[in-house]
């Protein structure tokens, strides 16, 4: 045991004790919400989920302080083939014997003896930033936005939202890989004109395809979004009592609250019995939790936090020892913002339900879990960053 005592020795010298506070405070913050959200299944249900979150975030802290030992960059120079194979083999499972259904999703698995279920595709989002920080980093001296380095790196890109959306049909998840892409590439150095180029390419698409799959059950769930925006009135029983349904009791609930909310365990539709009245609380609803029972002001708090943790990557990013691990770092951020933002978006009733939890706070062992491992490599990064005299030196 005497390697696991030297690597809490050398992060308690070198480690981000900063990023680690932040995501405890985040984290404890989350295991308030998750009682309260919980507490309609009864009083035992709700301490079990408690007590699975908290042995999460333990599991999550050992592995955050085991993963600021690591040389990040040693490790994925020397196994990136085994990471790609990994992050296909990972989601392969669920198509096995071994994959179960949750809410619809065939996307998790399930390991005997293990006493949570695992999402494979939210563990291959870290080997993901991992491989595609490798590759940008190598593609960076021969030109990151020649044709030929464009199209490998989206092409890792598509490959991996394939992977995703093939083997558990979870395009919320692969949506994340996407974005995680996008905010690598800018940082990279990506020429604007490859993003317009995107962008022209995929409205060309929605044009063409629109027609062929309007019907089906997950594009509903767009336009009934777009409807509720531009305030169809044609439309508003499916944007209420249809496909709009979760969201239009998570707005219902967040407006309730207030300026300070209804008060903790004091949520009317937070605590009903009736599971309907705010589908999926505990997870992909857990901000609107947060808004009926402590108001404005308690989502405030939660979304200070979130965008301390995802500033706190951006500043280790900056001060990162190469291009590699900065890309990392800025990969990892683009992560915890892409999945605020879709997840408070689908709350507010201004972007669909995909299915994606908010990082830190919702219930989930696998997402909290990989959370903490995600910022153990950025405490990594930034125990291995250049001192200020030798960066301000780098910079002349």
């Amino acid at each position: 045991m005497s390697w696991l005592r030297d690597s809490i020795h050398s992060f308690w010298q070198q480690g981000d004790r900063l990023l680690l506070t932040l995501c405890l405070l985040a984290s404890g913050y989350g295991l308030v919400l998750i009682y309260s959200a919980t507490r309609y299944l009864g009083e035992a249900e709700a301490l079990r989920c408690m007590i699975v979150q908290a042995v999460a975030i333990i599991m999550g802290v050992v592995i955050y302080m085991l993963m600021s030992s690591v040389d990040i960059e040693l490790f994925v120079d020397k196994s990136w083939k085994w990471l790609l194979l990994f992050n296909i083999v990972i989601n392969g499972l669920v198509r096995t014997p071994l994959g179960v259904e949750v809410n619809g999703n065939r996307s998790w698995l399930h390991i005997p003896g293990f006493p949570v279920n695992l999402q494979p595709a939210e563990i291959a989002k870290l080997t993901f930033v991992l491989l595609l920080a490798w590759q940008m980093s190598r593609l960076r001296d021969k030109g990151i936005s020649k044709p030929s380095s464009v199209f490998q790196i989206a092409g890792h890109t598509l490959f991996m939202f394939g992977v995703v959306a093939v083997t558990s049909g979870d395009f919320g998840m692969g949506l994340t890989y996407l974005i995680i892409f996008v905010i690598m590439a800018w940082c990279a150095g990506v020429k604007k004109r490859w993003f317009l180029l995107a962008v022209v390419v995929c409205v060309v698409g929605v044009v063409l395809i629109w027609p062929h799959v309007k019907d089906m059950y997950f594009m509903k769930r767009f336009t009934v979004v777009i409807d509720h925006i531009l305030g169809n009135p044609d439309t508003i029983w499916e944007q209420t009592q249809g496909k709009g349904w979760q969201q239009s009791r998570s707005i219902l609930a967040i407006g309730s609250g207030g300026l300070t909310g209804m008060g903790y365990l004091q949520g009317i539709q937070t605590q009903s019995q009736y599971k309907q009245s705010l589908p999926a609380r505990e997870t992909d609803e857990i901000f609107a939790v947060c808004g009926e029972e402590f108001g404005m002001i308690g989502c405030l708090l939660l979304l200070v936090l979130l965008a301390a943790i995802i500033l706190r990557c951006v500043w280790v990013a900056r001060r990162a020892c190469s291009p590699q691990s900065a890309f990392i770092a800025m990969g990892y951020a683009g992560m915890l913002l892409a999945q605020v933002g879709v997840n408070v978006g689908m709350c507010l009733y201004v972007f669909p339900v995909v299915g994606l939890t908010l990082p830190f706070i919702s219930y989930g062992g696998s997402s909290i879990v990989t959370m903490y491992a995600a910022m153990g490599v950025v405490s990594s990064i930034k125990m291995r960053s250049l001192p200020s005299w030798l960066r301000d030196r780098s910079r002349l």
